[in-house]
């Protein structure tokens, strides 16, 4: 049986992952704050999962597509701008957000509180970008919008553009 075979077989007693609170990977960017939940190790890399908590007045990214993976947003407290091509929605809490592959989107915390998330990456690819911007800052590198965009490049995602 050959090692691909192996590995798709059903495990007999899978691991399974628990996070507690004030467990999982912390990642600042700026005012947001991200607390990784699930990086996709234990779900096979078809999943990865994120608490994101938005300043107030905290700016998203540069609107962008994801060429391989659908993104979830499911709104815990606050409310978060989304912008989807030309299209605003203000997502309150209990709202979800399901933005797939190649639709242009972005999101910001207009308001005067603190916004919190939890976000879906089908696959896990994301998370990895994630990281890449904290060691820029790390490293003493400003998050500029060519920060961001370069680094999306290497996670089969693209800056939108053409939208007004």
């Amino acid at each position: 049986m050959t090692e691909e075979a192996k590995s798709s077989e059903p495990q007999t007693h899978p691991a399974v992952s628990v996070v507690r609170p004030g467990d999982g990977e912390t990642i600042v960017l700026g005012t947001t704050r991200m607390r990784v939940l699930e990086d996709g190790s234990h779900t096979g890399h078809r999943l990865a999962i994120a608490e994101s908590v938005l300043a107030p007045h905290t700016p998203g990214p540069p609107q962008h597509r994801h060429a391989r993976h659908d993104e979830g947003f499911y709104i815990l407290s606050g409310t978060v701008r989304f912008t989807v091509g030309d299209e605003d929605y203000d997502a309150a809490s209990g709202t979800l957000v399901m933005v797939p592959p190649g639709t242009p989107h972005t999101f910001a915390n207009l308001t005067d509180q603190p916004a919190v998330m939890l976000s879906t990456f089908t696959p896990d690819l994301y998370v990895q970008y994630f990281r890449e911007l904290q060691e820029a800052l790390a490293g003493g590198r400003p998050l500029t919008q060519q920060a961001h965009i370069d680094a999306m490049s290497r996670y089969a995602t693209e800056p939108a553009t053409g939208l007004a």
